[in-house]
């Protein structure tokens, strides 16, 4: 992409000074009341599938700051076990939301605020995961890549293009709608089952032609098993979903989840909409948070 190709996307696919100049939700805010009620209407079954990763205290490729996780005792003998846990929210290992300020295009963030005005060692002071505290609660949709491409999974560092989305929305039979939570799959689990735990530097995930297909649909929350596509082969703009999603849509990222099971539940009743429920730890200033979401049928 040349410069003038990036600035133009971000320009695009801008939500700047759309829901008022102190706006935190970012694309949260299309997740109405009326929506919410829509998504609670999907449950049929009353089948839970939880899609968080588990925390793990084992260093890995994929894991290099494994949470530490220390059992404390009140008394000796002791009346009761305790817990004390430290974990580095973002990265590969954890199932997380991100805050919408959580990462910066030279020194611009959401809103058009700048990096350097958010950032204070007590925590982020505009746009922070706090503002995400009372929960996403919206019809979540898979959108299955392998199965229009007809490939059990996608290889390390393949491109997700616009065109994949739209032709996996078209073979889901439903139709992506504003406040929305969307979920990609490209095959991770299978993959790593066959070839072994992939190498974070070379992952397949969407390339900046997705960012204006998500835009238009005014998505609230993008997921899925990829991220990025990495290395993307732009150096100015290596992570263009988290660059031009968070910086200039203010898109809410729920990353890093599990969703094997969850294709499997979708194929087995034979939906591709299900009701999503997931909620931040309430901790102000923060980049981000662990989650466990839950998805409903």
């Amino acid at each position: 992409m040349t410069d003038e190709e990036i600035d133009a996307l971000f320009e695009r696919c801008s939500n700047v000074g759309k829901w008022g100049p102190d706006d935190e939700l970012g694309t949260l805010n299309y997740i109405t009341n009326d929506k919410r009620l829509q998504a609670i209407g999907l449950v049929r079954h009353g089948q839970t599938v939880s899609i968080g990763r588990d925390l793990s205290t084992r260093s890995s490729r994929l894991n290099s700051n494994p949470v530490v996780h220390r059992m404390l005792f009140d008394a000796d003998p002791p009346q009761s076990a305790l817990d004390s846990i430290e974990l580095a929210t973002h990265g590969f290992a954890f199932t997380h939301l991100d805050a919408i300020t959580h990462v910066f295009f030279e020194g611009r963030a959401y809103n058009g605020q700048q990096a350097s005005d958010l950032l204070r060692p007590v925590g982020l002071q505009s746009g922070s995961v706090y503002a995400q505290r009372e929960g996403i609660v919206t019809r979540g949709v898979l959108l299955d890549v392998t199965a229009v491409r007809g490939v059990p999974f996608l290889a390390p560092g393949e491109a997700v293009t616009a065109e994949d989305l739209s032709a996996a929305e078209e073979r889901s039979g439903t139709t992506v709608e504003p406040g929305d939570a969307v979920f990609l799959h490209v095959g991770l689990e299978r993959r790593e089952v066959e070839q072994g735990i992939e190498d974070p530097s070379v992952r397949a995930g969407v390339d900046a032609s997705c960012l204006p297909w998500l835009h238009d649909k005014q998505i609230a929350v993008y997921s899925g098993d990829c991220v990025d596509q990495i290395p993307f082969p732009t150096r100015r703009l290596p992570l263009p979903l988290h660059q031009v999603g968070l910086v200039s849509m203010g898109l809410v990222l729920l990353d890093c989840p599990q969703i094997a099971e969850l294709v499997a539940t979708c194929a087995e009743l034979i939906t591709n909409e299900f009701l999503l429920v997931a909620a931040p730890l309430r901790l102000p200033g923060g980049t981000g948070s662990p989650v466990n979401p839950i998805c409903i049928f």
